[in-house]
């Protein structure tokens, strides 16, 4: 769908907002931009403006994203560093957002994600019930070792 434009301005404006409204990550800003149809050189002035007037930084997308999906979903650190990788950040940024995580909130928070599944799950058989139990943590993006050892702590 090829949306309507009047002038470089608006959609300046337009993406100012959209990246005021949330953080934005490059990936989210271009894939925006594409559907103005500009020609190439429009395109990068109006990322360059972005970026100069700091409504674009990949750092900071980085950071809100690791500790937004940390708090609110419960994401391990693999996940978050794979979805990072997805959005095209680089590597020194996704180390920076990582160490947004607090390692006592980490461990904690895989706690009580053990203590919650372990309840949920009706599976009788303790080996199956652990085999659950750390599938669920795997996808969430724990680390295994870590999984592995704090599952055998907690169901016994």
């Amino acid at each position: 769908m090829k949306k309507q434009v009047t002038s470089i301005e608006e959609v300046k404006r337009k993406l100012e907002h959209f990246c005021v409204y949330q953080d934005r990550c490059h990936k989210e800003v271009e894939k925006k931009l594409a559907e103005y149809h500009l020609i190439p050189e429009t395109k990068e002035v109006i990322l360059l403006h972005l970026f100069e007037h700091d409504f674009l930084n990949e750092e900071r997308f980085a950071k809100s994203f690791a500790r937004g999906k940390f708090r609110i979903k419960k994401w391990g650190k693999q996940r978050i560093t794979r979805e990072l990788k997805l959005r095209d950040i680089s590597t020194y940024n996704i180390k920076t957002a990582l160490k947004e995580i607090e390692e006592e909130d980490y461990i904690a928070s895989l706690y009580e994600l053990i203590e919650k599944k372990n309840q949920q799950v009706t599976e009788e058989n303790l080996f199956k019930r652990k085999k659950k139990v750390i599938d669920f943590l795997r996808y969430r993006g724990y680390e295994t070792e870590l999984v592995f050892k704090a599952v055998n702590e907690v169901i016994a």
